[in-house]
Order: C-alpha cells, then structure tokens, then sequence
C-alpha cells in the first residue's frame, strides 16, 4: 500500500521518512566535516557542494513530504499512548517537518548572500540559482546563524525522536517502530 490508511503508514510515507531521516543525518555529520580549518581547501569545496545537493535534495524531499501529508489519510495515533505522548508526538513531527525545510531554505540564503558569489551545481549538474537576496556580509552572517542553530535543533530534535521511538520499542515494547519500518504488521 503507498498511501496511507487510517490504521497504517503507507510505503510512501515511510520511503519519505526514512529518506529524509538518512540525508539529514549525513548532512549534519558533512556539516561538522567540512568547516575544520585543516581541510584540503579543494576537497573543501567539494564538501560545500555535496552539502548544498544533499540539502536542496531534503528540501525538495521535505516539501513533498508535507505534501504528501496533507493528500493522504491521517494516519491515527499508535495505541496506548498516553494524551501527553500524542500532543508531544504530534508538536515534534510538525517541528522535524518545519525545520527540514527551513535549514536547507537558510543554507540557500548563505549562498544567496555571500559576497563570493560561489554557484551552488546540483551534483555538479544543475546550476541552481541564487534566491534574490541582497549580497552582503552581514546577510551572509546572519543566515549562517539562522542556519546553524536550526541544524543544532533539528539534530537534537531527531535525537529526541529517535530516542523516544526506541523507548517504545525496548522498555514499552508497543511495536511502535514498526509503524514506520512496514506498512504492514509483523507476525506475532
């Protein structure tokens, strides 16, 4: 099944989630890598594009994935899970949604601003146009650090999310991680 029920995630969903999930945690790993100082400054700028491809690529993944969400069934809460669990599952997937749009929409406001004018190619295929952003250093600053702290929340975001998923799965042992591993129950 690729869309959703009411009692299941779809493949869709689930390809979609885990697509992202994976991209964004190389690309927080590639983020850490390629601004040390004692980097090759030519397999540096190799890294910045890799960076700037995944991160368009997340932030094409990320809008079909609300897409996706808005156009399928709502997919109801996982059984016994408590009123607080569902309102704090609920507000982290809508963040973990926001901000993987957002960090890759920054990254290219970094590039948009820079005084260097460095064109972002598409694994080195597709010339991506700059947004129509004033160039200045002081944009450049400021949408680097609107770009790093998203990255830093999204990063503990995603730990909180995997940490919770994985207390389900160990301690409360409810199957929860199924949900977004099959679309389809496993055996008993």
């Amino acid at each position: 099944m690729i869309g959703n029920s009411r009692e299941r995630f779809g493949s869709g969903t689930i390809l979609l989630h885990w697509l992202i999930a994976v991209l964004m945690v190389g690309l927080i790993a590639l983020g850490f890598v390629m601004v040390r100082m004692e980097i090759d400054p030519g397999l540096q700028f190799s890294l910045y594009q890799w960076h700037k491809s995944f991160g368009l690529t997340v932030l094409a993944l990320a809008l079909l994935r609300i897409f996706w969400r808005l156009t399928n069934a709502k997919t109801a809460a996982a059984p016994g899970l408590s009123g607080m669990e569902i309102r704090a599952a609920w507000l982290a997937h809508r963040l973990l949604l926001v901000l993987s749009v957002a960090v890759p929409l920054a990254g290219w406001a970094i590039a948009s601003t820079s005084t260097l004018a460095i064109p972002t190619l598409l694994f080195d295929r597709v010339l991506i146009p700059h947004l129509p952003m004033q160039k200045s250093s002081e944009a450049e600053v400021m949408w680097t650090t609107v770009h790093l702290v998203c990255a830093y929340g999204l990063a503990a975001l995603v730990l909180l999310h995997a940490a919770a998923t994985l207390y389900h799965q160990l301690f409360k042992r409810d199957r929860l991680l199924w949900r977004m591993i099959r679309s389809k129950e496993p055996s008993q």
